[in-house]
Formats: C-alpha cells, sequence, structure tokens
C-alpha cells in the first residue's frame, strides 16, 4: 500500500495521516486525541492504532470516525481502514471498521450525501437564545424545502454551530424524504471544482452537477469574494434552482449586506430569502452543550462546577469549548482520575495560563466607563441620567455574566442598588443584545478585551 500511487508498501503510513489529522484539526484536539496513539499493525489494506483504553477507544470511535475516513481520502491514495484498539486488547481480533467512501470523480453524481456528516443531527443540537431562532427556521427547511423559506441564509462568528445545521437538515432530508437529492459542500469545493471543470473542459458536466439536484448547502460562502468566475457560476446555479422551486440554504460569517467583495446581485439573492443569525452562546447554553458533549462521546455526567469552570473559559467559540473538554475528559481517562473541578483545572493549567487572574469588577467598570467617555465615579453615581444609566446596565451586566457576583453584590459596588435593579438591568441588556446585533458585537469585545 503507498500513498502516492506507489504499491510498494512504506514502513508506516501513521506519519502522513497525522500530518494531514494534525492540518484538519484544531491544535488542542488533535494532541489530545492523536498525539498519544502508537502504531500496533499494519499491512497493506489495515493500519491498528493503540489507544491508552477502551473509553479512549469509544470516544475516537463516536467523535473522529468520520474525519479520519476524509483524511485517508484527502491523502489521494489506495484506500486503507484504521482500527482503533485498546491496549488491554490489542492481541484480540477487531471488527474492521467500515471502510470511507470512494470520493466521487469530477463528473459522478454529486447528490449522493456521502459528505454529510451522520453525528450532527437537529437532535444533537443544543438549542439557547442564541440560536433558537435559526436552529426552528432549519427545521423548518427541513420540513418542507423548497417551501418554507428559500434561500435560507444563516450567519454568525466561527465555531457557533451553522455547519452543524447544515448538516442536521441534510440528515433529516435523507430520512423523511429518501429520494431527495441533497447535496453539501463548502463553498472552497465549489471553487475547486469549478477550476478542475474549467481545466479539463468539463463545464456542461459540473452545470448539470449542481443544477439538477433538489436541496443544495453550501458552507462559508464568504470564500466567493473577489472570485468573479466563481461568483457568477453560483448566480446562475442559483437562479435555476430557485426557479424550479428547489431549496438552497447558504452560511456565512457575516449578513449578506456585510459581504463587501461579493457581487450586488449575489447579496441581492441571498437577502431575498430568510436571514438567521446564530450569536454567543450564554453561559447556560455553553454547560449544557459541554453536558450533552460529554454523554455523547465519554458517556459521563459531567458535573455542574466542573461544567461552569470550563464554559467560563471560553466566551464564544463552541468549537474551543469542546476542544478543552476534550482535553479535560483525556486526561481523567488516561489518569483514571475522578473528573472533579481541581481535576478540570490542574488539566487546563498549560492551555490557560490565566485563569488564576478572573475578570475583576473593577476591571470591567473602568473598561466600561472608558469607552463611554465617562468617569468611574459617575459611572457609580446615583444620576438616572441616560448617558450614563445605559453603560451602567452594560457594566451590570458584564458584571453577572463574568465574574462570580450575586445581585446584591454587584448593587453594592453600584453605589447601593437595590438588587432588583441589577437584575433588571441585566435583563434590559439581554433582551436588547438578542435584539441589536451591534450591541451584541460590542459585548463581545468587551468580553474579549476582559479575557
Amino acid at each position: 500500500m503507498a500513498l502516492n500511487g506507489v504499491r510498494d508498501m512504506p514502513s508506516s503510513v501513521w506519519p502522513t495521516l497525522r500530518r494531514q489529522l494534525r492540518a484538519d484539526l484544531p491544535p488542542e484536539e488533535f494532541r489530545t486525541w492523536f498525539h498519544p496513539l502508537r502504531v500496533a499493525s499494519e499491512d497493506a489494506e489495515r493500519l491498528v492504532l493503540e489507544a491508552p483504553n477502551s473509553r479512549f477507544v469509544a470516544a475516537l470511535e463516536e467523535g473522529f470516525r468520520p474525519i479520519v475516513d476524509w483524511a485517508i481520502a484527502d491523502l489521494k491514495g489506495p484506500t486503507f481502514e484504521v482500527l482503533f484498539k485498546s491496549s488491554d486488547s490489542i492481541k484480540e481480533t477487531a471488527r474492521p471498521a467500515p471502510r470511507p467512501p470512494k470520493a466521487p470523480a469530477a463528473d459522478d453524481d454529486a447528490a449522493s450525501g456521502s459528505s454529510i456528516n451522520p453525528q450532527y443531527r437537529f437532535d444533537s443540537f443544543v438549542i439557547g437564545n442564541s440560536n433558537r431562532f435559526a436552529c426552528a427556521a432549519s427545521q423548518a427547511v427541513a420540513e418542507k424545502p423548497g417551501i418554507a423559506y428559500n434561500p435560507l441564509f444563516l450567519y454568525g462568528g466561527v465555531g457557533l454551530g451553522k455547519t452543524h445545521l447544515l448538516h442536521a437538515i441534510g440528515n433529516r432530508l435523507r430520512r423523511t424524504l429518501p429520494g431527495t437529492r441533497v447535496v453539501y459542500l463548502a463553498a472552497e469545493d465549489f471553487v475547486n471544482d469549478l477550476i478542475t471543470s474549467i481545466r479539463f473542459e468539463r463545464m456542461p458536466a459540473f452545470r448539470e452537477r449542481y443544477r439538477t439536484i433538489d436541496v443544495l448547502l453550501v458552507d462559508d460562502i464568504q470564500f466567493l469574494a473577489r472570485k468573479e468566475r466563481s461568483q457568477e457560476e453560483f448566480f446562475h446555479t442559483f437562479n435555476v434552482l430557485y426557479t424550479r422551486q428547489k431549496q438552497i440554504i447558504v452560511t456565512s460569517d457575516a449578513q449578506p449586506r456585510d459581504l463587501a467583495d461579493m457581487e450586488e446581485r449575489l447579496r441581492s439573492r441571498f437577502g431575498s430569502g430568510l436571514l438567521a443569525d446564530i450569536q454567543a452562546p450564554d453561559l447556560e447554553t455553553k454547560v449544557a452543550i459541554l453536558q450533552r458533549k460529554a454523554r455523547q462521546m465519554q458517556s459521563l455526567d459531567l458535573d455542574t462546577d466542573v461544567a461552569l469552570f470550563i464554559a467560563r473559559q471560553v466566551h464564544s467559540n463552541v468549537r474551543e469549548l469542546e476542544g478543552l473538554l476534550n482535553r479535560v475528559t483525556a486526561f481523567a481517562s488516561l489518569s483514571g482520575a475522578r473528573l472533579d473541578l481541581d481535576f478540570a483545572k490542574e488539566a487546563l493549567r498549560d492551555v490557560l495560563p490565566e485563569q488564576d487572574r478572573p475578570v475583576s469588577p473593577a476591571q470591567i467598570v473602568k473598561l466600561v466607563a472608558h469607552h463611554y467617555g465617562l468617569k468611574v465615579r459617575e459611572i457609580k453615581s446615583k444620576s438616572n441620567s441616560r448617558q450614563i444609566t445605559y453603560p451602567r446596565q452594560i457594566a451590570m451586566y458584564l458584571c453577572k455574566r463574568l465574574t462570580q457576583m450575586s445581585y446584591p453584590e454587584i448593587g453594592r459596588l453600584f453605589n447601593g442598588k437595590h438588587h432588583s435593579t441589577v437584575m433588571y438591568s441585566v435583563e434590559q441588556i439581554e433582551r436588547r443584545r438578542a435584539e441589536d446585533e451591534r450591541l451584541a458585537a460590542q459585548l463581545e469585545r468587551f468580553t474579549r478585551q476582559l479575557g
């Protein structure tokens, strides 16, 4: 077996596969789950990797099997399979892992849906105030494609769940409408496919592939920016599908009007449908995500205090949140220790050097006052003028979200305000945050500056 079309068996394919996985995964996930693996055996068709224990193997199979299969396909060589086995059962005969699907040729039917990740389903998506609308819209589209909302445009920051919802739509359609022709791809893949089709004079097949489907799921549409030919082809593909009442769902890191390097006619098409944003999750949602992920991957009931500690380390990106969880659970699994709060702090000590320096209320008040051109004594004063009340409410909100302070403690910080006043202020900012994108973005900037 070889990686570049050479049939002679190299000394090991594991170093090459490791490099591919390192490129595909966040650094913390790679170090936590793949650095400990060792080659147990290999031949021309199979690579057996030794993991520390059976729980580690279960986590790899549950969380990373599709990623490993895709990495093998990306090597562009003869296919082989990877088996994970625990150290205590390395001599037993393992059940062969499923072979990764063969990558389709440029002129194959792209509607097979093979690139849809079966793990990303609606029932594994944690719903909170930050994503409730986007999830509901995605479910409606999955129930009535081409009828409910077309196009559906999901936008938000990195790692907040846009890709999860795309795959969830695809999985729901494959289950409820098995004859539906669904294509999921990243916008970068659309560009690469177009380049290949132009180079080898396959444009008729390219257009046939994308314009004869029922549902098109495109991730990270902002990648088409400044690519004129790609935008032109996508525009015509969009028009054909839309005219035929075929469903189109795209995701982006910004709403259509903010895609500055995208043609106006495309931005207009995107804006003609339903726009649904996904914001950074609140603390409670992050805790729910961590606890569900721990149950799914590790069959572990994560203590609430541990989940709260991890949740407070990441302000927005859910992938980073899961990376920290993976590190903590892997350390506990490898050492056989109980995963309590003290253990979690120790496991994350090297990757969170600031964790012993929590955000202080004084930092929050000073930052907010400076941003709004106020003095600290003014924002803490008894004045109820609009120019002071609004920044004060924001400072109270940040104190509640970023510190361990209770409502009465926050009230005392602001010149003896009653705890009900603090509760009202926090609720007001929470409500406005959900309605006002500029406020949401500013709160996120404050959080990053304080972190």
